[in-house]
C-alpha cells in the first residue's frame, strides 16, 4: 500500500534528470519542465501528446493531479490569456492539475524517446543518430535490407491502430530500403532532407512535412513515409507515463486525442 505523499516537485525533479532537460537544446516555445504548478498531492497521473482542453478535461475525469505532455501550452510564444489559452489554464488551475512538458528531450531519449521507440515498433535497429539540431541528434538511423513496401506495411499497421493513415512520396514500390532514418513529428524539413541526401539515406520516416518535400523526394530518389505527426509521437509520452506510474506507485492513464495530422 502506498503511504508516501508524492509531490509535483518530486516527480518533476526525477523527470528533469531522467530526460536531461538542462543538457538538451530545444525551440523557445517548448518550455520544457513544469509549465503549470500544483500544490496537490499527486495520486494519479495522465499523459497525452498535446496540452489541449480535451486532454486537460480527460485528465480531470480520470482523477489525475498531473498531466505530462509532449507538446505544451506555449508554442505560439507570448500571448494574452484569453480564448483557448484562458480555457486551458482555467481548467488546469480550477482543479489543481499540474502540467509538465517534454519536447525534444522526449523525442531523442534512448529508452523513452519517440524516435527509438518507433524504430523498435517497426522492427528496425538504430545504430546512429539523425536529424542534427545544434548539439544533439533528434532522430535515429540504421541499416537494413528490407523491401520498402514491407516497411510501409509495418508503419501502416501501427498508425491504423491510432486512427491515422500513411502517405508516401518518392519511389516506394519494387525497391529496397537499405539505409533508413526516422525523425518523428514535423521531420521532413529542409535541414533534415539535406542531411538525408548527404548521408545516403534512401528511406525517411517522419510524421509530416511541407508540400515541397514530396517533390524533392520524387526527384532525388528518396522515399518518404509520412506516418502522421500525432501517431509518430504517441509512444514516448505513453511509455514515459507508464514508467513514472511504476516508479512512484501511482496509476497512470494515457489520453488518446488524435488531431488528424
Amino acid at each position: 500500500m502506498r503511504t508516501k505523499t508524492t509531490t509535483l516537485a518530486e516527480i518533476a525533479g526525477y523527470l528533469d534528470e531522467l530526460l536531461r532537460l538542462d543538457a538538451i537544446p530545444d525551440f523557445p516555445g517548448a518550455l520544457n519542465g513544469i509549465q503549470v504548478e500544483t500544490p496537490a498531492e499527486i495520486k494519479h497521473i495522465a499523459t497525452a501528446v498535446d496540452a489541449r482542453i480535451e486532454t486537460i478535461e480527460a485528465a480531470r475525469s480520470a482523477g489525475a493531479q498531473l498531466l505530462i505532455v509532449h507538446h505544451g501550452l506555449f508554442w505560439g510564444g507570448p500571448q494574452p490569456v484569453r480564448g483557448a489559452m484562458y480555457r486551458r489554464l482555467r481548467a488546469l488551475l480550477a482543479d489543481d492539475i499540474g502540467l509538465y512538458s517534454a519536447h525534444l528531450p522526449l523525442d531523442m531519449h534512448l529508452q523513452f524517446g519517440n524516435n527509438p521507440l518507433l524504430a523498435h515498433e517497426l522492427g528496425l535497429t538504430p545504430t546512429e543518430g539523425f536529424a542534427r539540431h545544434q548539439t544533439i541528434d533528434i532522430g535515429v538511423a540504421g541499416l537494413t535490407d528490407l523491401p520498402t513496401a514491407d516497411l510501409v506495411a509495418r508503419l501502416t499497421k501501427f498508425t491504423q491502430k491510432l486512427g491515422g493513415t500513411v502517405r508516401l512520396a518518392g519511389v516506394t514500390k519494387r525497391r529496397m530500403t537499405r539505409h533508413w532514418a526516422i525523425c518523428t513529428g514535423a521531420g521532413a524539413g529542409a535541414e533534415t532532407l539535406r542531411e538525408a541526401r548527404a548521408r545516403g539515406i534512401d528511406t525517411l520516416i517522419v510524421g509530416e512535412g511541407p508540400h515541397w518535400s514530396a517533390i524533392d523526394a520524387e526527384e532525388q530518389g528518396l522515399a518518404i513515409l509520412y506516418g502522421g505527426h500525432y501517431a509518430t509521437e504517441v509512444l514516448g509520452v505513453r511509455t514515459l507515463g507508464e514508467h513514472v506510474g511504476k516508479k512512484f506507485g501511482i496509476p497512470s492513464t494515457f489520453i488518446h486525442a488524435p488531431t488528424g495530422l
